[in-house]
């Protein structure tokens, strides 16, 4: 059985307060397309364009379940989540 790699991850923008879950199977592309503003929509009408979190999945459905989980979560709960992985809120995309 072939196993591919998937993301979920948060963006922010510039002042952090603004916070998106998203999941891709190509990070780096995704995190173009929203700095970009290639895609409309909110990523697009907030500036959401720095990556500051994110984990992989070897399966999608995996991946899913988690960002569905993220998106119920307080405000908080993410910057927590972020503040301990990345607690000077880099953007990690300079990183792939």
């Amino acid at each position: 059985m072939r196993t591919y790699l998937f993301f979920i991850y948060i963006m922010a923008n510039k002042h952090n307060n603004v916070l998106y879950v998203g999941v891709t199977n190509d990070i780096v592309r995704r995190v173009n397309e929203h700095r970009e503003h290639l895609i409309q929509g909110f990523t697009s009408k907030y500036n959401v364009s720095k990556l500051v979190y994110y984990e992989s999945f070897d399966f999608i459905d995996e991946a899913i379940k988690r960002e569905k989980q993220l998106k119920e979560w307080k405000r908080e709960w993410k910057e927590n989540l972020i503040k301990r992985n990345n607690p000077e809120w880099k953007d990690l995309s300079e990183d792939l």
